[in-house]
């Protein structure tokens, strides 16, 4: 069997292996490497091909002999492959995957202004796409050139951003490399990370109605374009639209809210079982990592405290990937709660009469009328998810969360 994978660093966020795997049968791992390590790997791996990623798209050219001319024109390579004679040949399947994910855009776009965030590899990507579709007022915006963070006041007219950089990428989620606000003419932004499915940059753009999307269709398409580089066999488009949906929802959690006493820990568990996911549960961790039960801290530490304590075991559990989350009612009390909510989750509100609600070991509960605390909490609730399940019965809820994921589009 050949032998393919990736190369860069860090890789720690990535997917491919995954998707190689549902492209084509072959093996496909990580090479992790320093900037040291990178010649010896070119002189001795024993791969038949590789892609690469940051930092070594345009270092790898060198240790090209041949280079198509797509990779010519763009000026880098993600994509390499061993000829027979052991010389090196390079391509950029990152061109096809822009071209891809941009789509049909391109003819809004044609005629105003871009910005590009960040000039590395996937940049001139990016950028030569952009030239190729006759969209010629493209702005490169990065640390140190004429045109940087210091002075990107005098660019609030862009129609399109995109962010090229890995900044707000796993595991520094929450970064941003720009703030939106004042970008009154933005009708599209493009953020070529994927992991997490939302950066802080998505997140505001939802927030201020502009559409967004992720690089995860990208990264499948050129993906599916290497294969074909690879191993010679032609997949079609629909396939890469088929895979970036089975990612898109595998790695994304399934996270519960809540009032307290509503049963998110046991629907959550029983629907970890059916989804075969892992399970997490805040008050849990919070309760571990104090060394006491939320009561006590509660009594003993008080509630400013454990929102504190909440929102940072939340920030590390909602990087994770593919899992079950089950939170504390309150969690929605807290504004940034709400972005790490949301930023890599299916958000799931679960609901259930009041009367039946099981508040016997919530103090907050205990001490406020759990109406009022209803009446409080069900618009942040209702805020923050993306569907709501009635809990009859936890069986049943786990059963209608998997149903409703499943009509979504989940592969469970």
């Amino acid at each position: 069997m050949k032998k393919f994978g990736l190369i860069g660093q860090p890789l720690s966020h990535s997917f491919s292996p995954e998707i190689h795997a549902l492209l084509g049968d072959y093996e496909y791992k990580l090479y992790p490497l320093l900037p040291e390590q990178l010649e010896d790997f070119m002189k001795n791996n024993e791969l038949s091909g590789f892609n690469v990623t940051i930092p070594y798209k345009s270092d790898i050219l060198p240790y090209c002999r041949e280079l198509s001319k797509r990779a010519q024109s763009v000026g880098c390579v993600n994509t390499v492959i061993k000829k027979t004679d052991g010389s090196y040949f390079g391509d950029n399947t990152d061109y096809l995957g822009f071209r891809a994910l941009l789509g049909a855009d391109a003819e809004k776009v044609r005629g105003k202004k871009v910005l590009i965030l960040g000039n590395g590899g996937t940049a001139k990507a990016v950028r030569a796409v952009l030239y190729d579709k006759g969209i010629n007022n493209v702005i490169t915006v990065s640390r140190f050139g004429e045109d940087n963070y210091t002075n990107i006041s005098s660019h609030l007219d862009a129609y399109l951003i995109i962010n090229t950089t890995p900044i707000g990428m796993y595991p520094d989620n929450g970064k941003t490399v720009i703030n939106l606000d004042g970008f009154s003419e933005c009708s599209l932004v493009l953020d070529m990370i994927y992991n997490p499915a939302k950066t802080t940059l998505l997140l505001q753009a939802e927030k201020l109605g502009i559409p967004c999307r992720n690089g995860l269709y990208m990264l499948v398409f050129q993906a599916k374009e290497a294969t074909r580089l690879f191993t010679g066999e032609q997949i079609p488009n629909e396939r890469a639209a088929e895979i970036t949906d089975i990612l898109s929802y595998k790695m994304k959690n399934i996270t519960l809210i809540g009032m307290p006493g509503c049963g998110k820990t046991t629907i959550g568990k029983k629907l970890a079982g059916i989804t075969s996911r892992p399970f997490y549960d805040t008050d849990r961790i919070i309760s571990e990592t104090a060394g006491m039960d939320i009561p006590r801290i509660f009594a003993e530490k008080g509630e400013g405290y454990l929102r504190e304590l909440e929102t940072r075991v939340l920030r590390e559990v909602s990087k994770k990937s593919g899992a079950v989350i089950a939170t504390g009612g309150g969690i929605v009390t807290v504004s940034e709660n709400h972005e790490l909510l949301r930023q890599n989750s299916t958000v799931v509100f679960i609901e259930r009469d009041i009367s039946k609600l099981d508040c016997s070991a919530r103090p907050l509960s205990q001490k406020r009328n759990i109406k009022e605390l209803f009446s409080e909490r069900q618009p942040l609730y209702e805020a923050v998810c993306d569907f709501k399940i009635y809990n009859v019965t936890p069986e049943k809820a786990a059963r209608d969360i998997s149903c409703r994921l499943q009509v979504a589009g989940y592969k469970l």
